[in-house]
């Protein structure tokens, strides 16, 4: 088969042929139809997030078809041990031993892959494959940021990318009313952001006090700017696996039992909800596909901040 393969951090992806993966006890071999490109790929091959396997094939919004013809998805929590005390508390996307895929085993920028079938999810009809692949990370972190979130009436969210676009959707679906930060002068996210749904998008103070935010971007800055944006009693979600640090901030912006927290990976049950949900919103991913070769291609748009909703490889 043919997979785009990270040999050491920072350096390009390298296409090369390698021997088709064997499946062993409880896993499946899929042939890959779509995976998405992630902000987290781009933090394992920028070397943000450390000590991947490697040589190592990147990709966690997988779609393939098993030899049985079933259309399943594999995403980012790709096996955990089932024994730790966050297992046993059906808290298992804290597992202490979990494994990830496109960070510990291999993922989707190839042609065929092999998955824990316990952790492969059954995918909705009526999406395209590469439609359906963002919601694999990109909506089911979003999914469970907005839950974590609370019931807020009034929504901000921070960096309107391949996350954004599919829970604004949910939000919107729900009856929240969105708040949408961009960054200053991006009037094209600002305006894709309006498409679907936002009654306010711009960078800076939104209009009205947020009852909770939910910061998708990367950038520790912003977490001291949606303290200040919300209302006594939100909650500031963190919904990324990476940030830059975060600056020191006056007490008085946490004061007044505001909630800063973070959202880690995702569990089976977010992804068996999520997945239920989306036909009914019903969920449209804007998406752009690139064939499997010109995967550092759309790493590097993705880098740039060149995206609007999601970017996608198709083998």
């Amino acid at each position: 088969m043919k997979a785009m393969v990270l040999r050491e951090p920072r350096v390009p992806l390298e296409l090369r042929d390698m021997e088709r993966p064997v499946p062993g006890p409880g896993q499946l071999l899929l042939r890959v139809k779509a995976c998405g490109v992630c902000r987290t790929d781009l933090h394992v091959v920028d070397g943000e997030l450390e000590h991947p396997k490697l040589p190592l094939v990147p990709g966690h919004q997988i779609v393939g078809v098993a030899e049985d013809g079933r259309r399943l998805g594999v995403p980012w929590l790709g096996w955990t041990c089932g024994e730790c005390r966050y297992c046993r508390a059906g808290r298992e996307n804290l597992c202490d031993r979990a494994r990830f895929t496109g960070y510990d085993l291999d993922g989707g920028f190839a042609e065929w892959v092999v998955a824990d079938e316990r952790f492969c999810l059954p995918l909705p009809e009526g999406y395209d494959d590469h439609q359906v692949a963002p919601l694999l990370c990109a909506g089911l972190i979003g999914y469970r940021s907005l839950r974590m979130a609370g019931d807020p009436e009034l929504l901000g969210l921070y960096g309107f990318g391949a996350a954004a676009h599919i829970v604004a959707q949910v939000a919107r679906f729900e009856g929240r009313r969105i708040f949408a930060f961009t960054r200053e002068g991006d009037s094209e996210a600002q305006s894709f952001a309006r498409l679907l749904g936002a009654e306010w998008a711009d960078a800076g103070e939104p209009p009205e006090e947020l009852d909770a935010a939910i910061i998708f971007a990367p950038a520790g800055e912003l977490v001291p700017a949606a303290l200040r944006a919300v209302r006594k009693g939100a909650t500031v979600v963190c919904a990324g696996i990476h940030m830059s640090d975060i600056p020191a901030f006056p007490y008085e912006i946490l004061w007044g039992e505001r909630v800063l927290r973070s959202v880690a990976n995702l569990t089976r049950a977010d992804g068996e909800e999520f997945l239920a949900l989306a036909p009914r919103v019903p969920l449209r991913t804007t998406v752009e596909a690139f064939p499997l070769d010109r995967a550092n291609d759309a790493l590097a748009k993705l880098r740039e901040g060149d995206v609007r909703g999601a970017l996608v490889l198709v083998p």
